[in-house]
């Protein structure tokens, strides 16, 4: 069964057909209108984005949340923004000034890179000028992205290096390590996008999902995106580069006023990022909700609604982070590397060949494609049924005894491994029950009597 054929019979009634940006009108008063935009609405969004994740983790916690600074604490985040304009302005003696200023920059930088190719919306008329809502693309837009993201990563590892401090450098190289082995999964998750939509560029990517939106199509890839882009950013439950509770803060941990400001806007700005590229790549960007597309007479897919559509996308992959901030545990750095290196990228090689034997099958051989997905169906049906027994299995047997470790053996407290336990404290007591508790007030009550 081909992809195209999974879509066709998940969505028999084809949408209107759209078309990749095109550039032909474009002015250089145009582009300029379009980059200040970016940068205004990427501004916006962060000042938004901090009250909305305020408000919303409250809410979670059952906590009021912000509610002094303007009404519903709106303002807050413009009371924030002075506090650091204004709050002094100290580093260490030992940095390296000329690096410890640039890194900060090159972060933001960096950030507000990425948006110059994501689309908004299809074309449309400004001034008279038929204009995509995109300020470029280019055939490799994809990868330029990919290149913006380890580009910011400098702008960590560099800052962590010239504090010339413990723990900013140790988590500069815990971002490092982050980065390569989230940003591997990202990646393969997305390749198999380019094979199915035929192209690297943004725009090509979201004309392909008029049919479907390849989050469906390609469900598996999806979910690897979602959680390595998590990764990516240093987010809840993945923030071990800045793990206030282990560093302190990290790579800012040196850092104060508006260079840690703009370490902060970065952080939020790249959050912005990879949503838009989850939209872009797997929500079908602008394209309107499937069940408006089938409307008559008004047609969702055109104009400046797919501002609106990319908008309430965007915002709602921002609010499943916010979400999953605050519902999950940071995970113990192991466990995370764990993850990103036996799990993640595994699974997204595997299903990255799938997809390449599968587009192979259905360019030479269209009717084979239903033996081998049903192969693979069955195949994966027998490994999760196999994996069911042998984990019962694995659960009757007895578990191995514990083993008892000193935590301050190397002179610094460290949290126990799976398998490791920590002694009985010795100011441990056990607590009473409320019988005991009346034979000791009885007895004392004895004692005082034969005292009398």
């Amino acid at each position: 069964m081909s992809l195209e054929l999974l879509a066709v019979l998940a969505f028999p009634f084809a949408p209107p057909t759209t078309t990749p940006a095109d550039f032909s009108e474009e002015t250089w008063w145009l582009t300029l209108i379009k980059a200040l935009f970016i940068v205004v609405f990427l501004i916006a969004s962060v000042i938004m984005a901090l009250w909305v994740e305020r408000r919303g983790l409250a809410r979670m916690q059952t906590r009021p949340g912000p509610n002094v600074a303007g009404p519903l604490g709106l303002f807050q985040a413009f009371a924030d923004a002075i506090k650091l304009l204004f709050k002094e302005d100290i580093w260490t003696d030992k940095a390296d000034k000329l690096i410890y200023f640039a890194a900060p920059a090159i972060s933001a930088f960096s950030a507000f890179m990425v948006f110059a190719v994501i689309p908004f919306g299809p074309n449309v008329n400004i001034f008279g000028h038929s204009t995509p809502l995109q300020l470029t693309d280019m055939p490799v837009a994809i990868l330029y992205i990919l290149a913006i993201a380890s580009l910011g990563l400098y702008g960590i590892v560099l800052g962590g290096w010239s504090s010339q401090s413990t723990l900013p450098l140790l988590g500069s190289v815990r971002s490092a390590a982050q980065v390569i082995s989230y940003e591997l999964a990202m990646s393969m998750s997305l390749v198999s996008v380019f094979i199915v939509a035929g192209s690297m560029s943004t725009s090509q990517i979201v004309a392909s999902q008029d049919r479907v939106w390849w989050a469906f199509a390609l469900a598996p890839a999806f979910i690897i995106y979602i959680i390595s882009m998590i990764g990516e950013v240093n987010r809840l439950p993945f923030d071990l580069p800045e793990a206030e509770g282990e560093i302190v803060a990290g790579h800012m941990t040196e850092y104060s006023s508006m260079k840690f400001a703009w370490y902060f806007l970065s952080e939020y700005i790249n959050m912005f990022n990879v949503s838009a590229v989850a939209t872009t790549v797997f929500l079908g960007g602008w394209h309107a909700p499937f069940f408006l597309s089938y409307i008559p007479f008004i047609d969702f897919n055109a104009g400046w609604w797919g501002m609106l559509w990319f908008t309430v996308k965007l915002w709602a992959v921002f609010f499943f982070m916010v979400w999953t901030r605050g519902t999950l545990l940071r995970f113990r750095y192991d466990q995370f590397m764990a993850l990103g290196w036996k799990i993640l990228i595994p699974v997204s090689l595997v299903w990255l060949v799938l997809v390449a034997i599968m587009r192979a099958i259905n360019n030479w051989a269209p009717e084979a494609n239903n033996y081998f997905f049903g192969s693979i169906f069955g195949l994966l049906t027998a490994v999760l049924v196999v994996s069911y027994l042998v984990g019962d299995k694995e659960e009757t047997k007895t578990k191995p005894a514990t083993v008892e470790f000193d935590a301050f053996a190397g002179g610094y407290p460290v949290p126990p491994l799976p398998g490791q336990v920590l002694p009985a404290s010795p100011r441990a007591g056990r607590v009473k029950t409320s019988s005991e508790k009346n034979e000791t007030a009885s007895v004392t009550a004895v004692k005082e009597g034969e005292d009398d």
